[in-house]
């Protein structure tokens, strides 16, 4: 009996209760919480410092500019779901960008052959990379770091075909082309957010809602199962990459059209902002976990964060990388502790390990 009477008190001890970043690791709907509470805090924040922020005009202004970020960041989180990174796919952007201004002004293509051949150079270079990735087990990181100056060097030689000098752009598109990004629905409305709500409905469905989701998922976890339960993991993980590509061309097609100019450049500042709203929104860096929902809430975040700084408190834009880069470093450190222990168990391990091994 007295034995028996020990065993709650025994349990209790055997249970203690977790502490320190629990929302770091909880799900993916308290997550996404998260997200919308932050995205209420920038309203607050940024509204109180400055009402013309809350101007729905302003507002829409913001999610425009911001749109390639939205756009590319929603099918980058299938390849990082997977274990993958693509940091190429700003590169891609403005080579989808120059071969639509070089092909329609001096090769005499029409805008809907530009843009349907510049989506199929992405799509091609996403499933070189990811063939590289995928059946050569080649680091993501290298192959994607060298795809991002190799196409960048692609988009440089192709500005030089043209008869408009590369600094200057390529303009003067047709009207057809300048109504996908620069058209408003009632005169109020972007048609390009119904472009990306449409985007968004479509990834949505293919990771959570399809066969091809759960598979990404799986070679996310764990590829090894994924061969064994009779998944081409090599092959799901390839078209992850070709996916991304065709999010960047269509987010250049969207950009030029926006912008009105084709330039070779163009984009190339995108690559932290798109990997910071995906990690942001809830996906691994190591794979297995995330959601396209997130990452839509997340890149809505840093939109408003772009906007809110300059706007509401003065700050230069060429600063703006600082805050979104220690974004990025808050969540995957936040992350790697809480997966692993608490904040404190962390401090006394570092602070109190040797005491520990004297005694």
């Amino acid at each position: 009996m007295a034995a028996n009477s020990k065993t709650p008190a025994a349990s209790k001890e055997a249970a203690p209760k977790k502490k320190g970043l629990t929302f770091l690791k909880s799900g993916q709907a308290s997550w996404n919480l998260m997200l919308v509470a932050l995205f209420v805090l920038e309203f607050v924040i940024f509204g109180a410092a400055n009402p013309k922020f809350l101007k729905p005009q302003l507002l829409l202004t913001s999610i425009d500019d911001s749109m390639s970020v939205m756009i590319i960041s929603l099918f980058v989180t299938f390849v990082m779901i997977t274990g993958g990174i693509d940091i190429q796919v700003a590169s891609l952007v403005g080579l989808t960008s120059i071969i639509i201004g070089v092909t329609w002004q001096d090769f005499g293509f029409s805008i809907l052959q530009s843009c349907l051949l510049a989506i199929v150079v992405a799509a091609a270079c996403g499933a070189l990379s990811g063939f590289f990735i995928a059946y050569c087990g080649v680091q993501a990181m290298v192959v994607t770091l060298g795809g991002s100056f190799l196409y960048s060097g692609i988009a440089l030689l192709v500005s030089t075909l043209s008869s408009t000098a590369s600094y200057q752009g390529i303009g003067n598109f047709p009207d057809e082309f300048k109504v996908i990004g620069q058209y408003k629905i009632g005169g109020v409305i972007p048609l390009q957010i119904v472009i990306y709500i449409v985007l968004l409905v479509i990834a949505f469905i293919l990771l959570h809602k399809t066969k091809y989701g759960r598979k990404i998922f799986l070679c996310g976890v764990n590829p090894s199962a994924a061969e064994f339960s009779g998944i081409n993991s090599r092959r799901v993980i390839m078209s992850t990459y070709i996916l991304s590509g065709i999010a960047a061309a269509i987010a250049g097609i969207i950009l030029t059209s926006y912008l009105g100019t084709a330039k070779s450049d163009l984009g190339s500042d995108l690559t932290m902002d798109i990997v910071t709203a995906v990690v942001l929104g809830g996906t691994l860096s190591t794979g297995g976990k995330g959601s396209v929902f997130g990452t839509a809430l997340s890149s809505l975040v840093i939109a408003l964060l772009r906007f809110g700084l300059p706007l509401c408190f003065k700050i230069g834009t060429q600063y703006l990388d600082i805050p979104v880069g220690i974004l990025l470093v808050a969540i995957i450190v936040g992350r790697s502790v809480a997966s692993h222990q608490s904040v404190g168990t962390t401090v006394k391990s570092l602070f109190f390990r040797k005491d520990a091994q004297k005694a």
